[in-house]
């Protein structure tokens, strides 16, 4: 099952949040940093993974914030 993501992207003004199948970003910031405040407080609230980005597009790190599968047994 594909998770729900935003993502911390280059956006031409600056950084974007922006959700997966979203076509305009949620939010346009002039720094990374504010990008991913942002981007984390709306993945919290909204229960999806995080992912940011480098300028490259390389994804940088991501966090789950939410509908993280069961642990298997054994």
């Amino acid at each position: 099952m594909a998770r729900d993501t935003h993502r911390i992207m280059p956006h031409e003004d600056g950084w974007q949040v922006k959700r997966d199948g979203g076509k305009r970003a949620s939010r346009v910031t002039e720094t990374k940093a504010e990008a991913e405040k942002l981007g984390r407080e709306i993945s919290r609230n909204q229960e999806t993974e995080l992912q940011v980005h480098r300028k490259d597009m390389t994804i940088e790190r991501s966090d789950s914030h939410g509908n993280d599968p069961d642990s298997s047994k054994g």
